[in-house]
């Protein structure tokens, strides 16, 4: 009777502990779905706001002197009693972040979208996931057994993405006619393809630079919160210090240039800056959340479904063609990045992985939990020795 009763809680427990994973999981997969959408909306106003002749540099400053007002209070606040001493090392890292992104990731993100469209652009950032999983396979925040199903997709998904990009860049193929471009002047399309298309291999390799960058941010991101675990904190001062090297940048750049319009008014540009100022402070907290709990890899594979809503607005707000190739790549490209999302999937989260080392395994394991042990938990070896199995991340 009492070993029954030990079997129900042990399956009432393991119940209740599988729906929080699940709804965890689902919170975490929501918000960075959502985040991708913001992110596609963005994309498409501040091409408004730089066909209006908005310089990318100065459009950086008061997007992050936006991001810095509105995050700042709450980190202030929020963090005020677990915010960890700021150290020598965490301010070099908070300043090396900022430097990666904002300013030199989005700076070549958008220097980019100058010289082809928001949907090329958008695609091209594909290969982000790529470089992202290479570099936290060198710096071992993944881990890959290839013997793994799980491990072997995250593989063959990192390398299906790469082709998809190379499609994407080099495939062009007759333009699309797609419902809501039918009846609208051709001949724009036209000039607009063609000036498109004449720097586009100029685009793909500011594109890529771009993506080695925010790779960095995001394994540096990884790094930094293990010694400042304070995600909210930590996201205003990345605000904070790409406020201040933005600011210098685009008085560098732009200190001679007659036509540089600082003021901002009424407008789709002050609309820019403001959305990507918010936007910008909620996407590093999530974004540092994300970091911790399933490590650098997962929040870069939804990449994807930004390019799939950057390229229907594009074509609706922005007067963009889509072409065969392009779609073709970046079909490929979804198939490659979400094989990748299965075989993260399919890892036990970094945060519950430090908890599986951390905590000794003491108190001997019944036949009946054995039965009833979920996967990447408790393996018996044949010898009859219970041993703790971590699952790669």
């Amino acid at each position: 009777m009492a070993s029954l009763e030990r079997k129900n809680i042990f399956r009432t427990k393991f119940i209740m502990e599988s729906l929080t994973n699940l709804i965890r999981r689902a919170k975490l997969i929501l918000a960075v779905a959502l985040l991708q959408g913001a992110y596609a909306g963005q994309a498409i106003i501040v091409r408004m706001a730089m066909n209006k002749g908005m310089s990318h540099y100065i459009f950086l400053v008061y997007r992050m002197a936006f991001a810095t007002v509105l995050i700042a209070p709450f980190a202030l606040i929020l963090d005020r009693k677990s915010r960890p001493k700021m150290t020598s090392s965490i301010l070099v890292k908070t300043m090396l972040l900022s430097l990666f992104d904002p300013l030199l990731d989005q700076n070549l993100y958008y220097m980019a979208m100058s010289y082809s469209t928001a949907t090329f652009t958008s695609a091209m950032f594909n290969i982000l996931p790529a470089i992202a999983f290479f570099m936290a396979w060198i710096f071992r925040l993944e881990t890959v057994n290839i013997r793994k199903l799980h491990s072997q997709a995250k593989v063959l998904g990192t390398i299906i993405t790469v082709g998809g990009a190379i499609i994407l860049t080099l495939a062009k193929g007759p333009a699309l006619n797609l419902p809501w471009t039918k009846g609208k002047n051709q001949h724009h399309h036209q000039m607009q393809s063609d000036s498109n298309h004449k720097d586009i291999t100029k685009s793909a390799l500011l594109s890529a630079a771009a993506c080695f960058c925010w790779s960095s941010f995001i394994i540096l991101q990884a790094f930094t919160l293990r010694s400042y675990p304070c995600k909210l904190s930590l996201a205003a001062l990345t605000c904070f210090w790409g406020l201040v090297e933005g600011a210098i940048l685009a008085l560098v750049v732009e200190w001679r240039n007659s036509n540089a319009d600082w003021s901002i008014h009424l407008d789709i540009r002050l609309l820019a800056a403001f959305y990507g100022g918010i936007l910008s402070g909620v996407a590093y907290y999530i974004m540092g959340m994300v970091n911790k709990e399933k490590g650098p890899v997962f929040f870069s594979a939804f990449n994807p479904l930004g390019t799939v809503i950057i390229a229907i607005l594009g074509s609706l707000v922005l007067d963009e063609h889509m072409y065969l190739g392009s779609l073709i790549g970046a079909i490929v490209i979804v198939v490659g990045l979400y094989l990748v999302l299965w075989g993260k999937t399919k890892d036990e989260p970094p945060s519950q992985l430090s908890k599986t080392q951390s905590q000794p395994n003491d108190e001997p394991i019944t036949t009946s939990q054995q039965q009833m042990m979920p996967e990447g938990g408790l393996d018996i070896e044949p010898g009859g020795e219970p041993k703790t199995n971590i699952i790669d991340s």
